[in-house]
């Protein structure tokens, strides 16, 4: 292998949005569409490279941006790209700036991993070869019963999941008690039941909820109160024994140094497309364990799967069927592997698994 570093020659994005079979809802949101950005990074020893992100408005612009300024730079020195993108005065601290960033990073790190033969768990440490997963549904829907959520949770359980996670926080605490009792009736005793709120609640709407729902077991309860409520967060865990879970809205290893400092949240769900790439997903996952943090990521699993098999903190990956997600499963050459027992296999591929399957993305192309 050459001694030097290797050259970036191009760097575009492609972007997709498509329609909902149905739409879905949370406690605090209602999605019509979903959407993928790839970005695609070639190199001059022949090696190309793909990160994640999504094409919002902002986004688009940020990244066309800091992909513009990538060619002729070395595509091994991914900390230095990181320092020169990420610019608080001239682009912004976190947002926008840093998903268009993450997506950028993801996609050299995969050039780095193919280069070196290596699957990317491997090369930033390698610890693990399998990840238990939960499957993320229970979500609301217009016409949608409590029969309904019965029979979508009976499914996931058929498919080998053992731990399933649902939505609460869009309609009465008690309405949302009564789906939470149905669905651990349905899923039995030996399933992981995960809440998640989707920051939809004040702090004493959440403590009510939990309450009620101990009885039940709940494995975390996931962003109770919004994300910069910390405060909220601390009066939680003061009123129930459930375990916090928070993150998917955070931003850099600042943000999430902030977030753990407040001593109650137990699992963190950081988003590597959002909150800085694989580079400061590492930092982070490092930080979280030095203080007794489990990490659990949000959203896109084939974003995450080679990350988790890198770091000794994982707990669980979530993962989205083709009912929830139906181009899921599509949007990539090498979906995951689901075992019987409960786990998702960490690919032994070079590179970070994200190479898209661009024939089934090609109708939902954006100008």
């Amino acid at each position: 292998m050459p001694q030097s570093g290797i050259t970036i020659t191009q760097a575009i994005a492609h972007d997709y949005e498509w329609l909902r079979e149905r739409p879905i809802s949370n406690g605090s949101h209602t999605y019509a569409t979903s959407d993928i950005t790839v970005v695609e990074i070639r190199t001059d020893a022949g090696v190309t490279g793909y990160g994640i992100g999504r094409p919002r408005p902002g986004e688009r612009e940020f990244r066309a941006d800091f992909l513009s300024r990538l060619v002729g730079r070395d595509a091994t020195m991914t900390e230095a790209i990181w320092a020169s993108l990420w610019s608080p005065k001239m682009s912004g601290r976190r947002g926008y700036e840093t998903r268009a960033l993450s997506s950028i990073d993801l996609a050299l790190w995969d050039v780095k991993a193919k280069y070196a033969g290596l699957p990317l768990s491997r090369l930033l440490g390698g610890y693990r070869q399998e990840i238990p997963f939960y499957i993320a549904g229970g979500y609301y829907g217009q016409g949608k019963s409590m029969t309904m959520l019965r029979e979508e949770f009976a499914r996931y359980v058929e498919l080998g999941a053992k731990a399933v996670k649902m939505k609460v926080g869009a309609v009465s605490v008690l309405e949302d008690i009564a789906r939470i009792k149905a669905v651990r009736a349905t899923i039995g005793d030996e399933v992981a039941l995960l809440l998640d709120a989707n920051c939809a609640y004040s702090w004493h709407d959440a403590v009510e909820l939990a309450r009620r729902a101990e009885p039940f077991q709940p494995f975390w309860f996931e962003e109770p109160v919004p994300p910069d409520d910390y405060d909220g967060f601390r009066r939680i865990a003061a009123h129930s024994a459930i375990r916090l879970a928070a993150g998917e809205n955070e931003y850099t290893k600042y943000g999430f140094r902030d977030l753990i400092a407040t001593g109650v949240i137990a699992i963190i769900n950081p988003d590597a497309r959002y909150m800085g790439g694989a580079t400061e997903f590492m930092k982070v996952a490092a930080l979280a364990q030095a203080h007794g943090v489990d990490v659990a990521p949000h959203g896109d699993q084939q974003t995450h799967l080679q990350l988790l098999g890198a770091i000794p903190n994982a707990r669980l990956l979530e993962f989205y069927p083709p009912a929830i997600e139906p181009m899921q499963s599509r949007a990539y050459l090498n979906p995951p592997v689901m075992t019987d027992h409960g786990t998702v296999l960490i690919p032994e591929q070079p590179g970070a698994g994200l190479d898209p399957d661009f024939e089934a993305l090609e109708p939902y192309r954006l100008a």
